[in-house]
C-alpha cells in the first residue's frame, strides 16, 4: 500500500507496513527524513470539530447552499451559531456554495490568474485534461484535508494527498507524484491560493502543461471532482468515524484503490477508470 501514498502518509503507516524492519531502516528505504516519523496529531477544540463536521455534511449533501442556509440548518439542529462564524469556518475549511458568484476560496492578490481554457472543450483522451481540488474530511476528533488530481476523460485518480493543514506542501507533493506518472495537456483548477501559487504554476509550466483556471460563473466546471468528493465521504468517511490520521489514510487509500481498479462506471460503459485510463479508448468509444 505504501507505494501509492505520499511522504506524509508513508511516514504514518511505515512502522505497520514492515514490522520486521526497524523504523529507521524503513525510512532509509523510502527516502524519508526520520523527523517525519515522529508525527503528533494536532489537538482540536471539540466544539469546533462538531461545528465543522456538521457544516461538511450539510455542504456535501447540498453544495449549492451558502452560509445563510447552512446557518439556519445548524440552528434548527440545536447548534446556536451566527452567520459570520459559519462564514469564517467555511473559509478556513476551504469551501463555498457552488453557484455563480464570487469564489470564496482564499486568493492571493499577488498571484497570477491564468485564463480559462476549457470553453467548448471536452476531455477526449487520457491525460488530455486533469482537474484538481481540495476538500475537508471529518474525523471523530478532528479533520484532515484531501487534494486529488483526476483525469477527466477516464475519471482515474492520478494522485492524492492528505494533511491536517491547508499549507501548500501537500498539494505540491500530490502534483509532483502525478507528474511522475504522466504529463497532461491541461490542468484545470479554481483560483484558490494553492493553485495560483508560483510554486504550483511553475511546476506545471516546467513540465509544459497548460494551466486553466475557473473564472466567475464557472461553478460546475469541476463537477467530476465534486462527485468524487461526495462518493468518498458518503461511501467511506461518514461510515467510519476515524479516530486518527493513520486510520483515515488507510481508509482513503483503500477507497481510491477500489474506485480506480475495481468499480465499473456507468458513464464509462461499465469499465473501470483504470481500464479506460490505461486502455486505447477515445471519446468515440463512449458516445451513445
Amino acid at each position: 500500500m505504501a507505494s501509492n501514498l505520499g511522504r506524509f502518509e508513508r511516514s504514518l503507516l511505515i512502522e505497520y507496513e514492515n514490522p520486521e524492519l526497524s523504523v529507521v531502516r524503513q525510512a532509509e528505504l523510502l527516502g524519508l527524513n526520520r523527523s517525519t516519523l515522529y508525527y503528533k496529531a494536532l489537538p482540536r477544540d471539540p466544539m469546533v470539530v462538531t461545528i465543522r463536521n456538521e457544516i461538511d455534511k450539510i455542504y456535501t449533501r447540498s453544495p449549492a447552499f451558502g452560509s445563510r442556509r447552512i446557518t439556519v440548518i445548524l440552528n434548527n439542529n440545536g447548534i446556536g451559531i451566527s452567520r459570520p462564524t459559519v462564514q469564517n469556518h467555511m473559509r478556513e475549511m476551504g469551501i463555498h456554495g457552488i453557484f455563480p458568484k464570487k469564489n470564496l476560496s482564499k486568493k492571493n492578490p499577488e498571484h497570477k490568474i491564468y485564463p480559462y481554457l476549457l470553453r467548448n472543450v471536452t476531455a477526449s483522451y487520457p491525460n488530455h485534461i486533469w482537474g484538481t481540488d481540495i476538500t475537508y474530511l471529518p474525523m471523530k476528533n478532528g479533520w484532515m484535508y484531501l487534494v486529488a488530481y483526476m483525469d477527466w476523460f477516464s475519471r482515474y485518480v492520478i494522485s492524492w494527498q492528505l494533511d491536517q493543514t491547508l499549507e501548500i506542501p501537500f498539494v505540491l507533493d500530490a502534483l509532483s507524484r502525478a507528474l511522475e506518472k504522466a504529463k497532461p495537456s491541461i490542468v484545470n483548477s479554481d483560483q484558490g491560493g494553492h493553485f495560483t501559487s508560483p510554486k504550483h504554476t511553475n511546476l506545471l509550466l516546467e513540465n509544459e502543461v497548460k494551466i486553466s483556471m475557473d473564472g466567475r460563473g464557472r461553478c460546475m466546471d469541476n463537477i467530476f471532482t465534486e462527485r468524487l468528493w461526495r462518493s468518498v465521504k458518503y461511501e467511506k468517511i461518514y461510515l467510519n468515524e476515524y479516530l486518527s490520521p493513520r486510520e483515515m489514510i488507510g481508509g482513503v487509500d483503500e477507497y481510491f484503490d477500489d474506485y480506480n481498479n475495481y468499480r465499473p462506471h456507468q458513464s464509462l460503459k461499465y469499465l473501470t477508470p483504470a481500464q479506460v485510463y490505461f486502455g486505447d479508448y477515445t471519446l468515440e468509444d463512449f458516445k451513445d
